[in-house]
């Protein structure tokens, strides 16, 4: 009998403490000794399978702070927080308004170094993860009965999807595939750590639960075929720039696309709903467990809720840092008024966002503020009559969704918290650029969220729109079927609401993945495939340090492997130029 993984599975196995019992928090050394999973009978089969899924969207025992994983800021050590940092903050998707954070201006503009506490923070988070991941598998390695082999298999995944991770981002792995106290991990890097990858995929490909099965509100969050072959066109996809060209897999990323489009137990969020979200912007809201059409199109989502997994490193970040307090519809309490988007981001939308991107303007504020409010300033203005007010002055996301021709052009240009620039010469706060307003708490069937400061929202991790640009991407690549390659595109631009392609090149490709997934944690890997974040081939605003963007060096390409862990592993090497 399958088990099911719920939200409430979860956050036992998180409070329960069974991770780090006994194990002292700080984990700087990466000399990690966390317990036996089975020293305790307190905690039945499917809990210590859950805590394993608990650390993707969990930082500690207690959450949202409190008894910590790791020895840092816990609401900036959890796995999605960390990895998604270092893949978007440095693209030409936003900005973090407060550059005096930590080690926040190198990322903002693309220089770190092998000493940055942010990329320290990523490969800690990565290790510690993968030695639970190890210490499961040592600890129940012959269990053979019951739902084990399906257990042992997801496990796996989970350990193969970090390691991915550590490939994408440092070209190399502190590697482990068993659990030893006191040894060293070895170095597995490039080729090797992509073939080991390529391969253990494939073997627990044939040990998952068939494709789907776990896409249903019994085991939604589980990872089974689906998620196994939306990993392996994903690193596939990767292979010339992981394997420094050696490999080129184009053809196996689009057989794995084939076999999950092919299986039909996935389909696009298509359909606006009678509440007016449309079809893309249901994936992103809280319920995107329970909306059925949202679901659909998950193929593998980290779990979320707002009351049971608190934390300030999945979808509450994506929520709440995007967020000003006086923004209208925030669906939180919890405004962080820190990210926001780049200006280079909203020419994927507008040619010219200052002259076509319907947005707030000091003079026509003034002057409707004077006539209708007695001339208060619009951070005066109350929620409902800042709604009033863009309404008025037609500036609500709708119209600039409208405007963009685009349904994915979620940005918010009202009055909101503060009048907005669209460009800037100087980073010096939240009102810069425009909001993004894509990831939200409210719920499709207009209910209140669970929790007034912490998000509901999954974060999807796979999805099915991925593997149709994927697929589309590697076609193009091989030069094989560019007809098909553009209708897997069209799929998306179509659900969008937007003219569709009528041509496909590497330019039209990138301008697709960032419209698609833009601040979902993937561009600086999507813009290193296509060439494009180093050198000056694109520039965008403040890459390399200036307003305009200049070039940077291409040992950036990678992260530096952190100098804690280089002097206490001597089997690890840093990266070329650190």
């Amino acid at each position: 009998m399958t088990h099911n993984i719920l939200k409430s599975d979860i956050l036992k196995a998180a409070l329960a403490g069974v991770l780090t019992l006994g194990m002292a928090s700080c984990t700087d050394d990466l000399k990690l000794s966390p317990i036996d999973p089975q020293s305790s009978q307190a905690y039945d089969d499917m809990s210590l399978l859950a805590k394993q899924y608990a650390v993707l969207g969990t930082t500690g025992q207690q959450g949202p702070a409190g008894k910590g994983d790791l020895s840092m800021d816990e609401g900036e050590s959890g796995f999605y927080r960390t990895m998604f940092n270092l893949e978007e903050l440095c693209t030409d998707e936003c900005i973090w308004a407060w550059q005096h954070d930590d080690d926040i201006a190198p990322l903002t503009y693309i220089a770190w170094n092998k000493d940055s506490k942010r990329v320290s923070w990523t490969y800690s988070r990565l290790s510690y993860d993968i030695t639970q991941f190890n210490n499961f598998l040592t600890a129940n390695a012959e269990k053979t009965d019951g739902e084990w082999p399906h257990y042992l298999a997801e496990v796996r995944f989970l350990r193969a999807l970090h390691y991915y991770y550590f490939l994408d981002l440092f070209r190399k792995a502190p590697f482990a595939d068993t659990y030893q106290q006191g040894v060293m991990p070895e170095e597995k890097a490039g080729k090797d750590l992509y073939e080991w990858l390529d391969t253990e995929l494939t073997t627990i490909e044939g040990q998952l639960a068939e494709i789907g099965s776990y896409n249903n509100s019994q085991n939604f969050g589980r990872a089974d075929q689906g998620a196994a072959y939306a990993l392996h066109a994903r690193l596939a996809l990767n292979s010339e720039v992981y394997t420094n060209g050696a490999i080129k897999d184009y053809q196996k990323a689009v057989d794995y696309c084939d076999l999950i489009i092919g299986s039909g137990k996935y389909e696009l969020s298509k359909t606006t709903n009678a509440n007016g979200y449309t079809g893309y912007e249901q994936v992103f809201m809280g319920d995107n467990d329970q909306n059925p059409q949202a679901m659909k199109e998950i193929i593998f989502p980290i779990r979320q809720d707002g009351t049971r997994t608190q934390e300030y490193a999945g979808s509450t970040y994506l929520v709440s840092s995007m967020r000003i307090a006086g923004m209208p519809f925030c669906s939180t309490n919890n405004c962080w008024s820190c990210n926001f988007a780049r200006h280079t981001l909203l020419k994927h939308f507008f040619n010219n966002p200052e002259k076509d991107m319907p947005h707030a303007t000091d003079d026509e504020v003034t002057e409707l503020l004077k006539a209708k409010y007695d001339g208060k300033g619009s951070t005066a203005l109350t929620v409902d009559e800042v709604i009033d007010v863009d309404d008025e002055l037609n500036i609500t996301t709708a119209d600039v969704i409208e405007k963009a021709k685009d349904d994915r052009a979620m940005f918010y240009t009202g009055v909101g918290g503060k009048i907005r620039s669209l460009s800037t010469k100087q980073i010096t706060g939240f009102e810069n650029g425009a909001s993004i307003v894509k990831w939200q708490n409210r719920r499709s069937d207009n209910t209140e969220p669970s929790n007034e400061n912490f998000s509901d929202t999954d974060i999807p991790l796979f999805r099915l729109a991925e593997i149709y640009l994927t697929r589309a991407e590697a076609l193009y690549r091989l030069g094989t079927d560019d007809a098909q390659a553009l209708a897997d595109l069209n799929q998306l631009r179509s659900r969008a609401k937007a003219t569709e392609a009528t041509s496909i090149d590497l330019n039209i490709l990138i301008d697709e993945w960032c419209k698609e997934f833009y601040m979902e944690g993937r561009r600086r890997s999507d813009l290193v495939r296509f060439g494009m974040f180093t050198g000056n081939k694109y520039l965008w605003d403040f890459k390399g340090g200036e307003a305009d963007g200049t070039s940077v060096d291409k040992k950036f390409n990678v992260y530096p492997i952190p100098t804690t862990d280089l002097s206490l592993n001597p089997n690890m090497h840093q990266n070329d130029g650190y």
